[in-house]
């Protein structure tokens, strides 16, 4: 499980570099400066939890079933929250609505906040000082 936090973690981080990247130079032309504004507070969160992931694949203060459950929340909640709000940004490039899903953006809020939930619980679970 750790090395796929870490393997994770990694593209997390590689492709927010990437967008980032994008929204900095390559957006400038084609959308306002609110929507890039917007687009960044979606790299911005996938960033927080490449690290979150990275973290959690190099410690052992979690149990295997907790990295388990943490991992996929924070897949999920990554490709919901970031994943909109980039479609959202950009819905003016694109021939699909993002406005028609937008309801997933704070779906996948919720799931980053469960996934930090669920290692707290561990956290505490843990009977090592």
């Amino acid at each position: 499980m750790n090395k796929k936090l870490l393997i994770t973690g990694s593209i997390f981080g590689i492709l927010g570099i990437i967008l980032g990247a994008f929204a900095a130079h390559g957006l400038q032309k084609l959308v306002d400066a609110e929507a890039i504004k917007t687009f960044e507070t979606g790299v911005r969160y996938q960033i927080y939890h490449a690290f979150f992931l990275l973290i959690l694949g190099a410690t052992n203060f979690l149990n295997s079933k907790s990295k388990k459950i943490v991992f996929w929340l924070t897949i999920l909640g990554v490709i919901f929250f970031s994943g909109s709000i980039y479609g959202l940004a950009t819905n003016e490039l694109s021939s699909f609505d993002f406005k028609t899903i937008a309801m997933i953006t704070p779906i996948g809020g919720l799931l980053l906040i469960l996934a930090w939930v669920v290692m707290l619980i561990g956290i505490m679970r843990n009977k090592v000082d």
